[in-house]
């Protein structure tokens, strides 16, 4: 990535685009300069128009239990306007803080020749200090009068186990969104957005509205999302970023890449990321060449990590909820089949989860252990299957430190293996079926049916769920990725629930004082179940 980002670098300086241009939105003649965005409308980026807030989500800090990070995106540059979060334990507020405004530059290669120049704004306030798991309301205000409605969000439960009580999250990965972004114009659906043809994909049902509402109705206390949030670049390779317009095709050695699409997409999680706290991790998608630090300079300007990780690895971090311990990592550093920032931290990563992990294990107030990142340890699909990278780098810790769960995406299907522990998978867990990890081992997910056009499993390969279940599971001509790049034959006797429909997983938790229980319950995108298992843990004195 660094290589790809030095050669943008370069490009940009044999094309140089006027700043000025790029703030009035002009077309020049080596530039194609976009404005706009959708959640504010035709008037988003007019310098007119009242400064406003939109896109508003919400995230833990590294110390999820007292933190919260509040962020939004401007609907225009603030030119001097200045923009506040106010906030306070009632809806009456009474505290403000002046926000953070970071800007975010973009200039990419266009299809024709020139070069596709963006200036987005983004709005951050952190708020420390807070109660565990009680509401904090808040709302965003601009100095030139604009005043957002008032919403609540809440920290973590904290990890007392006196003070612990049920609670849920849910979880999915490979998002996108439904609506077509407005900028730059000639866009089309399909081009930068889920609407791309694939034989059996209705281009009129919207797959991820439908997952996001289903999670939205859930009300959970937290939202995580396994990688591949936006596909502003939905090429996904980790080569040179192009804007490519309608009709045309990217040039051979680049990735597609709209920065725009990241306003739709703030747009769209709103509804449930206002209040909400979502929790990212970064899959292939998600390394954006045209900004440095390894593709996820542009993040850092979106986005507000816990950064309680490894230096360098921005979406690799850890919070606690209650008696649940989660780690978010990025396989994108250790994947044998994508390789454009394999290596990128030198092992501190992978380091960092065996002592994160340790820890979290010795700590008795913790019963389940959940690890969350994109490419998948464990998978069946023609498409991606398994990643061998991830395995060789984490699978034996996961073991050592008996991890519960490992929640994955990049395949766009959901798919559940047996418990598995040294790679062979223990007892056979169907659905309604209980699963002590302590002894039986880890339960692997791939849940990446969260918006984006669906993936075959292995030919020959059924799917196999709740009133649908196959009397044997087993896949005989599946493959992992090696450490060469190439695909290995493998048998996958560990699949046991596989649906290739758009879902989300419902995590429901039940502390107690001699076992916790979890049920893990996968949902389709009209809320319907087709997979249940309780995972159950005696606590430790």
């Amino acid at each position: 990535m660094a290589e790809q980002h030095e050669w943008h670098q370069e490009y940009l300086r044999r094309h140089r685009v006027s700043r000025r241009n790029v703030l009035r939105g002009a077309a020049a003649a080596a530039a194609v300069a976009a404005v706009g965005t959708s959640p504010f409308g035709g008037r988003a980026y007019a310098q007119d128009a009242p400064l406003a807030v939109g896109g508003r989500h919400v995230g833990f800090g590294a110390d999820a239990t007292s933190q919260l990070r509040f962020a939004g995106q401007l609907s225009r540059r603030p030119a001097g306007t200045k923009v506040f979060l106010e906030h306070g334990p009632t809806p009456a507020l009474g505290a403000t803080v002046e926000a953070e405004v970071r800007n975010l530059l973009t200039q990419v290669p266009s299809s024709d020749g020139g070069v596709l120049a963006a200036e987005q704004f983004y709005v951050h306030a952190p708020v420390d200090g807070l109660p565990g798991r009680v509401p904090h309301y808040y709302r965003w205000r601009t100095s030139d009068g604009f005043a957002g409605d008032i919403r609540a969000a809440a920290t973590a439960m904290p990890t007392a186990r006196a003070a612990i009580v049920p609670f849920r999250f849910t979880m999915m990965g490979d998002q996108g969104t439904d609506e077509t972004p407005a900028l730059p114009s000639g866009v089309a659906p399909g081009d930068y957005d889920d609407k791309y043809y694939k034989a059996d994909n209705d281009p009129n049902v919207p797959h991820a509205t439908n997952v996001l509402r289903q999670i939205a109705r859930a009300k959970p206390d937290f939202h995580i999302l396994a990688g591949d949030i936006a596909y502003a670049d939905p090429s996904g390779a980790g080569k040179p970023n192009q804007f490519v317009s309608h009709g045309a095709k990217s040039a051979h050695g680049f990735d597609k890449f709209n920065p725009y699409v990241w306003d739709v997409y703030f747009g769209a999680i709103e509804v449930s990321a206002a209040q909400t706290p979502w929790m990212f991790a970064t899959g292939n998608h998600d390394m954006e060449a045209t900004y440095g630090s390894h593709g996820y300079g542009g993040h850092a300007a979106r986005l507000d990590f816990p950064g309680n990780g490894p230096a360098g690895c921005p979406s690799a971090y850890s919070f606690t909820y209650g008696n649940v311990a989660v780690l978010s990592l990025d396989a994108n550093d250790v994947s044998y089949e994508i390789r454009a920032n394999t290596g990128y931290s030198d092992g501190a990563q992978t380091s960092w989860v065996e002592r994160t992990l340790a820890a979290y294990r010795a700590n008795p107030d913790i019963d389940f252990l959940v690890c969350f990142f994109h490419h998948c340890a464990y998978s069946t699909t023609e498409a991606h299957a398994s990643d061998g990278g991830v395995r060789d780098a984490w699978v034996a810790l996961f073991d050592r430190y008996q991890v519960d769960l490992v929640l994955q995406g990049h395949n766009h299907v959901f798919e559940r293996t047996d418990p598995i522990r040294g790679n062979v998978a223990t007892k056979v867990a169907g659905d309604n079926s209980v699963v002590y990890p302590e002894t039986d081992g880890t339960v692997y997910y791939t849940v990446g049916g969260g918006g984006r056009p669906r993936y075959d499993f292995q030919p020959g390969s059924r799917e196999s769920y709740r009133g649908n279940e196959l009397p044997d599971t087993a896949v005989p001509n599946s493959y992992v990725w090696a450490p060469g790049g190439d695909k290995q034959d493998e048998a996958a006797p560990w699949s046991r629930v596989r649906f290739r429909n758009y879902s989300f997983l419902r995590v429901d938790v039940r502390p107690g004082i001699f076992a916790s229980e979890m049920d893990v319950i996968a949902v389709d995108e009209y809320g319907h179940e087709f997979d249940r298992v309780t995972y159950r843990r005696q606590v430790r004195g």
